[in-house]
């Protein structure tokens, strides 16, 4: 999830064990000097917390809220759960210990008057846990988000899918495969999934609220990025992508529009759809055309090496703007330029 549209804000400072004592060029001076100088700097001339000044878009925060605050006091909290439960079991009466503790083995059924339709949520939480801030996006099965947590007052996304339209567009198994991976894996440079409810209309993810957008979009808008910044992504994504294949899990959809930026300027991985665990072969053809491997497209079996494969295609567009097999027209002529080499 990422925002739109906003005012660019100042970055938490970086760790000391970072980079603070380094006089380092802000992003804008970094994608906007000559190509044929960009190999001569070095790799630690990035500042990862400038490209935050440039991308990072606050949220709508409500009156007397620090979104700068609330933004470290999650980094100083992370890794623990983000949302809380109004009462802790202990801090009930003993004789109520026992009725607490069953009831947090049960679904919760909250029921949310909205109008003269009652809602019933199930799950850990409900929109009722929620202040809705505003949209960040639309797509073909519902909407993300921002919110704002009743609980601990930080900020989230929660994508909203319509169960209808999930069944009618064939999509359950992606649906499935996104949660059940997000909730097995835990990285810093991997989307952060906090809980999922549902309704007898639509699913809920409670997810990071990532505020620098897509690299996508940073990516377009400086037509190509110089050495030095093409390598701390690439790094971060190989990062993320040997964490996953430890787990035996193929991402399989690597590309611009799947990174998002956080304040700070760090990549995290999202969208996880086509993940799958597996630790051997594979068939299905899936993914993004412009960046399968030759063996996904000649439908030969693959393993995790076609997640390496897409990497490099990455690099290849991070540093010339455009992907190497690209042809304007059907996905067919892009398979078979991927096929020719």
């Amino acid at each position: 999830a990422n925002a739109q549209g906003g005012t660019f804000v100042t970055p938490l400072p970086m760790q000391t064990n970072q980079a603070d004592s380094q006089s380092l060029p802000s992003i804008n001076n970094l994608i906007h000097q000559p190509q044929n100088g960009a190999s001569t700097n070095h790799y630690s001339s990035f500042n990862p917390a400038a490209l935050g000044a440039q991308i990072s878009h606050p949220p709508s925060a409500s009156p007397g809220t620090d979104p700068g605050h609330m933004q470290q006091q999650q980094q100083q909290a992370y890794p623990q759960p983000a949302m809380q439960p109004q009462q802790q079991a202990g801090q009930l009466p003993d004789q109520q210990q026992q009725q607490y503790q069953q009831q947090q083995h049960e679904q919760r059924i909250h029921h949310q008057h909205q109008g003269s339709v009652t809602r019933v949520t199930k799950g850990k939480y409900s929109l009722g846990d929620f202040d809705i801030l505003r949209t960040l996006g639309t797509g073909s099965f519902g909407r993300v988000h921002l919110v704002q947590s009743k609980h601990n007052q930080r900020f989230y996304a929660i994508k909203v899918l319509k169960k209808a339209q999930v069944v009618k567009m064939k999509q359950v198994e992606h649906t499935n495969d996104e949660r059940r991976m997000l909730s097995d894996v835990k990285h810093p440079f991997l989307i952060t999934l906090w809980g999922t409810f549902q309704d007898w209309r639509n699913l809920y993810m409670v997810m990071d609220f990532v505020e620098g957008g897509e690299l996508f979009s940073l990516l377009r808008k400086s037509g190509r990025f110089p050495n030095p910044v093409a390598k701390f992504y690439a790094a971060e994504a190989t990062l993320a992508l040997e964490y996953l294949h430890s787990k035996n899990i193929i991402y399989r959809d690597l590309k611009p529009e799947n990174l998002l930026l956080d304040r700070h300027g760090h990549l995290k991985i999202t969208d996880f759809g086509f993940a799958k665990r597996v630790p051997d072969k594979t068939w299905t053809l899936c993914g993004t055309p412009d960046y399968l491997a030759p063996e996904v497209v000649s439908n030969k079996g693959y393993n995790k090496s076609v997640d390496w494969w897409s990497l490099g295609i990455l690099i290849y567009e991070m540093l010339c703007g455009y992907t190497p097999f690209w042809d304007s027209g059907s996905p067919m002529r892009i398979y078979e330029n991927i096929l020719k080499g």
